[in-house]
């Protein structure tokens, strides 16, 4: 884990996005503290019939529980904020400010 001289080690964790359009997703660890920077789509390809979307596989966000603090968002286009409202009926995401202070 992580001291005050801030000596802890970093873990990025990408969950998807990476080689693609879209699915953008990528975790950030530090200490007992986990954020994840955006929660993108991607349309489905030509052979994915009877797909309508593509959202990034999030069971490692719902494995880390009261350590996953929230999304930090970058931008509005659909495959970086696209799969939030599917992914925060069924994710915790504390909503007080105060959990994020004491973590950082």
């Amino acid at each position: 884990m992580s001291d005050a001289s801030g000596s802890g080690v970093l873990r990025v964790i990408p969950l998807g996005g990476l080689g693609e359009i879209g699915l953008n997703c990528l975790v950030l660890e530090y200490g007992d503290a986990a954020i994840a920077i955006d929660c993108g789509l991607m349309f489905p390809e030509l052979h994915m019939l009877g797909i309508d979307l593509v959202i990034p596989d999030l069971s490692y966000l719902e494995a880390l529980g009261e350590r996953f603090l929230g999304f930090v968002i970058t931008h509005g286009h659909e495959d970086h904020l696209g799969a939030l409202p599917y992914v925060l009926r069924d994710l915790r995401v504390p909503s007080t400010r105060r959990r994020w202070r004491r973590a950082c």
